[in-house]
């Protein structure tokens, strides 16, 4: 399956619509820019979709996320393109979101390895002599 980029207006718009509370992150989820809180995503972008996690009364129109055919995603949605198209009303949508994906269980961090000099030389070596 060929995965498309997403549709620079329509990250535009996602953007625009993010929650601007301080506990939501951003890090690429599938190659796609997502929200996250506590380690928790909910919402993000998927080829020219914008999907959500909504446990309860998506909004009218929204179809099950599958983001490989057979392959539903639990409690994800892709939001409809009018109501993406409307500021507040995708707006509306990510908050519901948030505060959905927000009293879920915190996911536990990464553990990320520390990167010594000597590590970075050992990396950059192997690069290399590939």
């Amino acid at each position: 399956m060929a995965w498309k980029k997403t549709p620079p207006a329509l990250l535009a718009a996602f953007d625009k619509a993010a929650p601007t509370d301080p506990r939501v992150g951003r890090r690429p989820v599938f190659g796609y820019p997502a929200l996250l809180v506590n380690g928790n995503m909910f919402a993000g972008t998927f080829h020219d979709k914008v999907i959500a996690r909504l446990a309860h009364d998506p909004p009218r129109g929204a179809t099950a996320f599958e983001p490989m055919p057979g392959r539903r995603m639990k409690e994800y949605v892709v939001i409809p393109a009018a109501t993406v198209r409307r500021p507040a009303d995708l707006r509306r949508v990510l908050e519901r979101a948030l505060a959905h994906a927000s009293a879920l269980p915190p996911k536990p961090g990464r553990a990320r390895a520390k990167v010594t000099k000597t590590t970075a030389a050992k990396r950059s070596l192997l690069k290399r002599s590939r």
